[in-house]
């Protein structure tokens, strides 16, 4: 797993807004979603029991047991540009993704 620095960067100042500094980011994939899988991100404490943990440059990132296999080779990306501003996910074995890049299928 990838995530860009302009992500890194763009995450820690959402922590720090919402007064969540020192807490970690847990990635994690759910059924959902016109393609089957949807990415899910939010802040968390700290790790649960089986999760994996990796320290990616300032950020520590929590991922559960079953999310691990689809988020191994991804890529996560903070854009923005005149069309809106947004992460993208970008993962190799996804064999279809929908339009609005949330949700794929493997």
């Amino acid at each position: 797993m990838q995530i860009t620095e302009a992500a890194v960067s763009h995450i820690l100042t959402m922590m720090k807004e919402q007064g969540r500094e020192g807490e970690c980011l847990r990635l994690g994939v759910k059924t959902s979603g016109c393609s089957g899988l949807e990415y899910v991100m939010e802040f968390a404490p700290d790790a649960n029991p089986g999760d994996q943990v990796v320290q990616i440059d300032r950020l520590r990132v929590l991922m559960d047991t079953n999310s691990t296999a689809y988020l191994d080779e991804i890529t996560l990306d903070w854009g923005s540009g005149l069309l809106g501003s947004g992460f993208k996910f970008e993962n190799p074995n996804a064999s279809r993704t929908c339009g609005c890049g949330k949700s794929f299928s493997v």
